[in-house]
């Protein structure tokens, strides 16, 4: 098993920034791809951005140049730095790890709110 927990969701005005992290533990060599998933309520959640164990990112569009997503194999955390944020962006934004053998767990959540 793998548990996943996410810190630095908080209120920022539109254009600020703010940085998650997400801290893994449990059989972390067993960590494949790690990625960022939000969602608003009445929504599905949203992928928004990965990373593979080698490092290798991919975003949705609606983040790409304002997001960047970084990995740490060594601490086992998965941060995600975000810039130029807009209301739009506001979501419960949570942690994903893909593992090779153990299937896929969450992180519990953190709300990020950015104001107008």
């Amino acid at each position: 098993q793998v548990q996943l927990v996410e810190s630095g969701g908080g209120l920022v005005q539109a254009g600020g920034s703010l940085r998650l992290s997400c801290a893994a533990s449990g059989r972390t060599p067993s960590i494949n791809v790690m990625s960022w998933h939000r969602q608003t309520p009445g929504k599905q959640r949203e992928l928004v951005a990965t990373i593979s164990s080698s490092g290798i990112t991919t975003y949705v569009p609606s983040v790409k140049g304002r997001f960047t997503i970084s990995r740490d194999n060594l601490k086992n955390t998965v941060s995600l730095e975000m810039n130029s944020l807009n209301p739009e962006d506001t979501a419960v934004y949570y942690c994903n790890a893909r593992t090779y053998y153990y299937g896929v767990f969450w992180g519990q959540g953190t709300q990020v709110t950015v104001s107008s």
